[in-house]
């Protein structure tokens, strides 16, 4: 997003890719934009460090160095660190939730820290300058929508509506059963993104931050919904069609490469800069065709993506780094250890390791049981190695150029530590969890009295819960709890205290 007001430019999340090792390609095509002029904006703002938000080399090429960099407020200084080491040193530290004041450009960022927040970090932009008021809210999923909008209600509202993950394309899963499960990923995705919708009530919405266009070999068939209906990724008509239906007094538009929104004391004009009407009703419309064409084209940046990658280490060398790295952080990870509780396997090439999380080590595979097993490339691998990058989400995972398994439930304690590969973020999941003990007060929800705070996020459950034959979900991000034992039905762990209300009232 380019924000232009009365008090100034803002360059929001500028992204060209592809990302997470050449996988991802905003859709549809923006490389037609005007990056130069863009990158002459008064201040820049990353929302988080996922590379679908930030492109270092886009960065480099178009984005002047002494642009004012508003900075979220998290709690480690990972982003920091990267925006600084592309040389932008002109940074304002902004705090969580701060309204600040430019002349007469009045904005907010609102940070999320929770683990998998981004993970440690994500945000979203509150933006008003007299004239109208706007909120990005890009792929944040803010706790306390009330407490965001004290900022006040804004005129336009910019949300994700089709959200990043790997869930359920890369699993090793019957094809039936990822069509099933895809459905499902689709419809959690749609039912958060509505109650944002709801909650927010602005009268114009406009669904961004998704999908993207992968146009490798290997992913091409998960573009969209799938090929095979196996995919995830609602486009921004399929999202407004669905929003039409549920929420007709609201005024949606679709928000792609080249839209300009000109908002002035509530009226409201949207126009096309880069595509003609035609030319997107066949993005659209005609979707695998277009696809194809990009796909057929970009071959190129494919290539150099996977030539730039490191020289694959030798078995023995890869799994010495590893251990080197990952031992030290896994004996300070105890909550994390006990949460997984079982050995996780690699097969790396032709090294095959697993990762003994009771025990704290790392070490060649030798016939034991595990919870999870992983199939990766050795050259993505080597890659993070040479990066030392402490996020493996936000590279190979993201990225989908791998297949995993498991035995029984999501398991949110391994990607945990895989997303928080440092002394810092390691140090501070730890004690985040060490703090999530319940303590709050209970609610009744229908028949049952429940603790308010969500064992996952917490988010307060009167607000986000929905209890229906004895289970509860919560909507932001479709976890489910059986109130009956208070087990967490989507991962292990997370138990909520419950009881009937009438067990509570006699009590």
């Amino acid at each position: 997003m380019f924000i232009e007001t009365t008090g100034g430019s803002i360059l929001c999340d500028p992204v060209i890719g592809p990302s997470f090792f050449g996988s991802w390609f905003p859709f549809p095509d923006n490389r037609g934009l005007d990056w130069d002029y863009f990158g002459a904006a008064d201040f820049l703002y990353i929302s988080h460090r996922h590379r679908d938000h930030f492109d270092p080399e886009l960065l480099r090429r178009h984005v002047r160095t002494d642009i004012t960099v508003l900075l979220p407020d998290y709690p480690t200084e990972d982003l920091e660190k990267d925006i600084r080491a592309l040389g932008y040193n002109n940074i304002i530290y902004t705090q969580a939730a701060v309204p600040l004041e430019f002349g007469s450009m009045k904005l907010m960022i609102t940070p999320l820290r929770a683990p998998s927040d981004g993970p440690i970090g994500d945000s979203s932009l509150s933006v008003d300058d007299g004239t109208a008021s706007i909120l990005n809210q890009n792929d944040s999923h803010p706790l306390d929508v009330d407490k965001l909008l004290d900022f006040g209600k804004p005129d336009a509202y910019f949300t994700q509506t089709s959200g990043a993950i790997w869930w359920p394309m890369v699993y090793d899963l019957p094809h039936d059963a990822k069509q099933n499960f895809a459905r499902l990923k689709r419809d959690a995705q749609n039912k958060r993104a509505m109650y944002y919708i709801e909650k927010v009530d602005a009268q114009y919405v406009f669904p961004m931050a998704g999908p993207p266009m992968f146009l490798r070999g290997e992913l091409f068939k998960y573009n969209g919904w799938g090929s095979e209906d196996d995919s995830i990724f609602t486009d921004q008509r399929q999202f407004l069609t669905h929003m039409r239906e549920l929420r007709p007094e609201q005024e949606g538009y679709e928000f792609v490469p080249g839209t300009v929104v000109d908002l002035t004391d509530g009226r409201l004009e949207v126009t096309q800069t880069l595509y003609t009407e035609a030319e997107l009703d066949r993005v659209f419309d005609d979707k695998w065709t277009y696809l194809t064409e990009q796909r057929d084209s970009r071959q190129a940046e494919v290539a150099a993506e996977e030539a730039a990658r490191a020289a694959v280490l030798p078995p023995d060398e890869m799994l010495e780094a590893i251990k080197q790295w990952w031992e030290p952080l896994l004996r300070r990870a105890r909550t994390i250890r006990k949460g997984v509780g079982g050995n996780v396997r690699f097969r790396i090439g032709e090294l095959d390791m697993v990762v003994d999380f009771m025990k704290g080590k790392v070490r060649e595979y030798a016939g034991e049981e595990c919870i999870y097993w992983y199939t990766i490339s050795p050259d993505l691998v080597s890659t993070n190695i040479a990066d030392h990058e402490i996020d493996w989400s936000n590279s190979i995972f993201l990225s989908m150029q791998f297949d995993v398994g498991r035995a029984g439930k999501f398991n949110e304690f391994l990607t945990t530590f895989l997303k928080c590969l440092s002394k810092d973020r390691i140090e501070y999941v730890e004690n985040w969890y060490a703090e999530q003990a319940d303590l709050t007060e209970d609610a009744q929800m229908g028949d049952w009295t429940v603790q308010r705070r969500c064992p996952h996020l917490r988010a307060d459950l009167t607000r986000t819960g929905k209890v229906e034959d004895g289970i509860l979900t919560c909507s932001l991000h479709d976890w489910k709890w059986d109130l009956s034992t208070g087990k967490c039905l989507t991962t292990n762990g997370h138990s909520i205290r419950a009881s009937r209300a009438t067990e509570s009232a006699s009590a």
